[in-house]
């Protein structure tokens, strides 16, 4: 099976290409991390706050277990209420209990970086 074409590293004017799923190449994606987490505020800023931090509570009460290792047969405590889809500032998306899951860290992580471009 072919794999699918690179595209161009969205840095400006740099000739590396990147696989499909990333905006930047190795060289610049730590570059554009840090931007990134200078621009996006704090976590306070962003809605982890102490009513974030209840409700977070109470979910992982309600849902205790990881919701990807329970598809493989394993038993892992969740630690982690993790947004299905980014909310990316969208408040109504991130206080929507719909779009959240229970997650070991490990599987957080492993979303985060595969799906959410590490962000």
């Amino acid at each position: 099976m072919p794999n699918k074409p690179k595209k161009p590293c969205s840095y400006n004017r740099c000739p590396n290409l990147v696989e499909l799923g990333h905006f930047y190449c190795k060289e610049h994606r730590k570059k554009n991390t840090r931007q990134y987490e200078k621009d996006r505020g704090s976590s306070t800023q962003r809605g982890y706050n102490s009513r974030w931090r209840k409700a977070r509570i109470i979910y992982l009460k309600e849902h205790p277990l990881c919701v990807e290792c329970l598809k493989e047969n394993i038993i892992t405590e969740a630690t982690v209420v993790d947004h299905i889809i980014p909310h990316r500032g969208d408040m109504v998306l991130f206080w929507n209990e719909l779009n959240w899951q229970a997650k070991c860290k490990s599987c957080h992580d492993r979303k985060t970086v595969e799906k959410d471009d590490g962000f």
